[in-house]
């Protein structure tokens, strides 16, 4: 009995068991193992989420850092090779590169211009006066030619005059090849001082001179070196401060010669039959005193100075080689050679056509009032369109200036008038473009050298 009691009770037990499990109820001690076990897999998988959650961060930073990492490379890399790459490219397609946070460019010897800023303004400003006491009295040979024609060498031809006036416009460019070396080497403080000296004494002793060769010495002379050692770094020093503006920064500081050419002629004319020649040219004297003054202090370089040696202070020739830069230069000469016969001999001209005196002075005041305008609004064009492009355009319109208002005008006063404006705007341009032509050409700190060495060849014209 009890034998067969046991496996029916034990069979039985399991059954409950098993039934227990079915519909839900546990014991006391297997509740505890569920939650032992339940709570050990939650924990496991709190620690694995927490351990994938940590190497995924890792791997991120070490994906980001890997990432950064290459992009720096690729930069610098990119960086060299367009160094690299521009280097050996011709200087006229070389291009800036600005920085996007400020108005910084860099081209691709590595040089950095401010483009801007209170120091590279004045600079500007200070070339302004420079080229206002010095290119405003070359601007204005025609207002001088015209009165010792006709008072202190009224026995001499207008061609002999001229002459002196030649000498005059000759040296004012010639005498820079061997100043534009001396200003990239050693930078413009001595140069323009020097130059400021020599204006300053021709402006002076002009007005005791009464025989020819007075004339010849202390304008033609004199004053032609003091133009040339203001003129080549009053020009060059604004590519040492500007390279994607670099043509409506120097056309804002030939203006200055403009505005010179258009005071000086009025001034002069307004002072003789008051106060006689001599004293109407010891005020214009006063005035270039005030000018060039301000001029010595604030034209300056920032390029650093090169030692006194044959390679950085003599001229060299061998630029020529460059068919490019000889190119530019014989097309430098011509456009020259054709600006000055206008603002040498319009107030003559006027003269003899039976214009009167008052206003024959004026034309050539009139004439720098284009030029005004024609000086620093192609330059701002220039920058985005091309500087040869717009250089090309001015020279054309002085040709259809010439061909079709000066040559018919005859005794036509309004014609004349119309042909100096029209002119003077169409000329401006080739004064203040020219050295940023030359200056896609040559490398920054070899600005002076390729500037002056070009207009050096323009002085035979």
């Amino acid at each position: 009995m009890s034998t067969e009691a046991g496996p029916a009770s034990t069979s039985t037990s399991t059954s409950i068991a098993a039934g227990d499990h079915e519909h839900g109820f546990v014991s006391n001690s297997e509740q505890d193992v569920v939650s032992t076990t339940t709570e050990t897999h939650a924990v496991d998988d709190h620690e694995k989420r927490a351990m994938h959650v940590t190497d995924y961060e890792k791997q991120t930073q070490t994906d980001s850092t890997e990432q950064t990492h290459e992009q720096e490379q690729a930069v610098a890399t990119a960086d060299s090779e367009f160094y690299r790459t521009a280097s050996t490219a011709p200087s006229s397609h070389r291009s800036a590169l600005g920085d996007p946070a400020s108005r910084v460019t860099t081209d691709a010897e590595g040089n950095v211009y401010p483009e801007g800023g209170t120091e590279a303004w004045l600079v500007v400003f200070g070339s302004f006066l420079g080229l206002f006491g010095s290119l405003g009295l070359v601007n204005s040979i025609g207002t001088f030619q015209a009165y010792i024609e006709s008072h202190q060498l009224k026995e001499y031809s207008s061609g002999s005059v001229g002459w002196i006036f030649g000498m005059y416009a000759f040296l004012t460019f010639f005498c820079g090849v061997q100043i534009g070396p001396i200003f990239d080497a050693r930078g413009p403080r001595l140069l323009v001082l020097a130059g400021s000296i020599c204006e300053m004494a021709m402006i002076i002793l002009i007005g005791f001179c009464t025989k020819y060769w007075h004339f010849m010495l202390v304008i033609g002379v004199l004053g032609g070196i003091g133009a040339s050692l203001i003129f080549t770094p009053a020009i060059s020093a604004i590519g040492h401060f500007f390279y994607e503006k670099r043509g409506v920064a120097t056309g804002m500081a030939v203006s200055g010669g403009s505005i010179g050419g258009i005071a000086f002629p009025l001034i002069l004319q307004a002072l003789f039959p008051k106060i006689g020649w001599a004293w109407a040219t010891r005020v214009v004297a006063l005035i270039c005193l005030v000018a060039l003054g301000f001029a010595n202090f604030l034209i300056k370089s920032r390029l650093p100075q090169k030692p006194f040696s044959k390679e950085n202070i003599l001229p060299d020739v061998r630029i020529f080689r460059d068919p490019r830069f000889a190119l530019t230069t014989a097309s430098v000469f011509f456009i020259e050679w054709g600006l000055f016969i206008p603002i040498s001999y319009i107030s003559s001209y006027a003269l003899d056509h039976g214009i009167s005196t008052q206003l024959s002075y004026q034309m050539l005041a009139i004439l720098n009032v284009g030029s005004f305008f024609g000086r620093w609004l192609p330059g701002f064009f220039a920058d985005f369109l091309g500087r040869f492009n717009t250089l090309i355009v001015t020279v054309a319109l002085c040709l259809l200036c010439n061909a079709c208002l000066w040559l018919p005008a005859g005794s036509s006063m309004a014609l004349l008038v119309i042909y100096a404006l029209f002119f003077g705007f169409s000329s401006g341009s080739n004064i203040s473009l020219t050295p940023v032509c030359v200056g896609q050409l040559c490398k920054t700190e070899n600005y002076g050298r390729y500037y002056a060495t070009a207009y050096t060849i323009v002085s035979f014209g």
